[in-house]
């Protein structure tokens, strides 16, 4: 909203107001407007959630420690949607199709996170929302997204051929005035596109419709578009449980949601310039400039929130944000079109999810065979694993941070390492 007030002012040439067309000077302030916020609402929302009573109930998992956690509050993770959607809001232009696609996904899995926690606290019911509901909610959110990607005039990518055609001011104008698609056709660009990029490949840029070629041309079309929005479901899904499944120890799914959206913020900042993109070889997305906000107000919120997260926790995110957390990375790196990079760059919630996956798997089977379950693991998702082990919580967290900081590197230097 204050990038249109600041417009208009520039437009009457008042001093100063034109900073506000920086993407850097308003990514600036959205991270720390969301550090304010999560800072200053923190300690208001978990004496409430205490007063509320809204408390941790502890399984008992024969881990050390592990009643140290009962009662403490829950639901934190209004927090980290308040400290995201409201810079986003304030400094991020409402009229990017990217933007409003991120708002939507952090508000409609925050209300899914926030049904469930409210289930499981007031109503005292420990299975919470049931799982297929989850999933009805995860399937709604990816077919909004994958239907908006694949018609929406609005969204717009460049083949690298063409990214010479255009300047770097034709390209602001394009932004700037909404160009038709003529205009668009004419540099080069591309609108309805289920092309995506590969890491660690030269010849990086994948179309989907690869996947339907044996289908005719005259048919393929409405195949590309089922598979592509197929395939955006199951990436939501499994990186929005991923990031659930993870938020088992202080500190340790924001921390490692912190990592994660800054490298996707870069990628982001990367995929928007057209110099960078032409440089890097990679796919240039016009207007995905405006995910750097939003980026920001991400980063700015999960550290916030660390901030009572950390150990020993003040406040839990509970599924309000865990969920909304991993929705969140998986739109934005789908948007991007670095989606395939998912598993690399989402490393942890990726080992975590795929830790259970083994773990009761190969329970079934060797309880089928044998007669009696055998396990993988001394106890799954991964880190309670390692605290089986005899591992401190606070070194266990940030062993995986660093892992974590590991692969965003990786992610990012994938761009130019093929």
């Amino acid at each position: 909203m204050l990038y249109y007030l600041f417009k208009y002012l520039d437009n009457l040439n008042v001093p100063g107001a034109g900073v506000f067309s920086y993407i850097s000077f308003r990514s600036a302030a959205a991270v720390i407007t969301s550090l304010i916020i999560s800072m200053m609402i923190g300690k208001s929302i978990i004496n409430f959630l205490r007063k509320k009573q809204v408390g941790e109930v502890v399984r008992d998992l024969g881990l050390e420690e592990q009643y140290r956690k009962e009662g403490t509050p829950s639901m934190g993770g209004i927090i980290i949607l308040a400290s995201i959607v409201i810079p986003t809001l304030l400094f991020a232009r409402l009229d990017s199709i990217y933007v409003i696609l991120m708002l939507v996904t952090t508000v409609w899995l925050g209300l899914i996170g926030f049904t469930d926690d409210y289930i499981k606290i007031f109503k005292k019911k420990k299975e919470g929302l049931a799982g297929r509901f989850k999933i009805m909610g995860q399937i709604v959110l990816g077919l909004v997204v994958g239907v908006t990607l694949c018609f929406s005039d609005d969204v717009i990518i460049t083949e690298k051929a063409g990214l010479t055609e255009m300047t770097v001011s034709e390209r602001n104008e394009l932004r700037d005035t909404g160009a038709p698609p003529a205009a668009a056709s004419d540099t080069g660009m591309e609108r309805k596109s289920t092309k995506t990029t590969i890491p660690f490949v030269k010849n990086n840029e994948f179309n989907y419709a690869w996947l339907v070629a044996f289908i005719s041309k005259e048919k393929r079309e409405p195949w590309t578009w089922l598979v592509y929005i197929t395939i955006i479901i199951f990436i939501l899904t499994a990186v929005s449980n991923g990031a659930n499944i993870t938020d088992g120890l202080d500190g340790l799914a924001t921390g490692t949601s912190a990592i994660i959206g800054t490298a996707l913020g870069i990628l982001a900042y990367v995929s928007s310039n057209i110099i960078y993109a032409n440089y890097l070889n990679i796919l240039f997305i016009p207007g995905s400039e405006e995910l750097v906000i939003f980026a920001s107000a991400f980063i700015g919120a999960t550290i916030g929130f660390l901030w009572y997260n950390s150990y020993p926790a003040q406040v839990f995110m509970g599924d309000t944000g865990s969920l909304a957390l991993g929705g969140i990375i998986a739109v934005f790196a789908i948007v991007i079109r670095k989606e395939l990079l998912i598993p690399v760059l989402c490393g942890i919630f990726f080992a975590e999810n795929l830790s259970v996956v083994l773990q009761v798997s190969w329970f079934k089977r060797t309880r089928r065979k044998y007669g009696e379950g055998r396990r993988i693991f001394l106890m799954a998702p991964l880190h309670h694993h390692y605290q089986k082990k005899g591992y401190p919580e606070p070194k266990i967290v940030t062993r995986f941070w660093i892992v974590g900081l590991l692969l965003a590197v990786i992610s990012i230097v994938t761009l130019k390492i093929r």
